[in-house]
């Protein structure tokens, strides 16, 4: 009996002694894996602790990369603004260089034209006054170069009997002359019929009841000579000005025979065409044609 108890007793302590030994193994162990549980977890914690920094780090790259981009995007809507005015102005600067160009050209040509017109306007007045020297020396014609073409003078002495709106001999034979060559030209021709200041009395007033009546009447005579003699009627006109446009004072009869004339005016064309209102008065004309002028350096009539 006390043998099976000291065998009870024995099996017990061994267990006991059994049991506390691997109660302890496992106490270590599990107190090891804690100790790498809290070292891996403070570990991982760091890493997310990076892990945020980073997060924060990537969010700020990426509000600033945002702004960044919106900034980058208002600048280039800018200067796409800016690119297109400067194209647009690109382009108008050279509608207006190409608007110069042609300009430039036109007014060469124009120049050149009017060079031209020059050049004819200077050979027609030394061939007028070759062919008119005689007339031109007695006086009985003047012939002037204006800054618009040319201007033939002529008494209303050397072509009308006194009172008369029709061509005495030596009237016709001088318009004869000046028609002859006249006709040869491409220009427009306006005779303009100018008269004293005295008003018209007697007989001549119920034709002629004023001096308009009798310049007109007087211009358009010589028209429907030179028209008569070839000159086309489609470059002529009839200007009458009457006493309106003196060039002397008609306080003598001797100017008063001055003021009363036929004026031949010589226009080119394309200047009548573009302009067609009446020239000015002479103010700044060249002087008339004088005995000897013919044999002369016409340039010095320019205006």
């Amino acid at each position: 009996m006390r043998g099976s108890w000291f065998r009870i007793v024995a099996a017990g302590a061994v267990s006991l002694f059994l049991f506390g030994c691997v109660t302890r193994s496992t106490y270590q162990a599990l107190e090891q894996q804690h100790a790498d549980t809290v070292a891996e977890r403070d570990r991982l914690e760091q890493h997310a602790v990076r892990l945020q920094i980073e997060r924060d780090s990537f969010e700020q790259q990426f509000v600033e990369a945002q702004e960044s981009y919106e900034d980058e995007r208002v600048t280039r809507t800018a200067l796409a603004s800016d690119l297109q005015q400067v194209e647009t102005k690109a382009t108008q600067l050279d509608r207006d260089l190409e608007a110069e160009r042609l300009a430039r050209v036109a007014a060469a040509t124009a120049l050149a034209e009017r060079e031209a017109q020059i050049a004819s306007m200077q050979s027609t007045y030394d061939e007028l006054v070759t062919d008119l020297e005689s007339e031109v020396s007695s006086g009985q014609i003047q012939i002037q170069r204006l800054k618009e073409g040319l201007r033939l003078n002529v008494s209303d002495d050397v072509l009308f009997a006194s009172g008369s709106a029709e061509l005495d001999k030596i009237g016709r034979d001088v318009l004869v002359k000046v028609a002859g060559r006249l006709a040869e030209l491409g220009d427009f021709i306006e005779v303009r019929g100018h008269t004293d200041d005295r008003p018209i009395r007697g007989t001549l007033a119920k034709r002629y009841p004023t001096n308009w009546d009798l310049a007109a009447a007087r211009a358009a005579r010589v028209v429907r000579l030179l028209e008569e003699k070839g000159v086309p009627g489609d470059r002529l006109a009839v200007v009458s000005l009457g006493p309106n446009d003196p060039i002397a004072s008609n306080d003598t009869p001797d100017d008063r025979a001055r003021n009363r004339r036929i004026e031949i005016r010589l226009l080119p064309l394309d200047d009548v065409n573009a302009n067609p209102e009446p020239p000015a008065s002479p103010d700044a004309d060249a002087p008339p044609a004088s005995p000897g002028d013919a044999d002369a350096n016409p340039k010095s009539a320019e205006s």
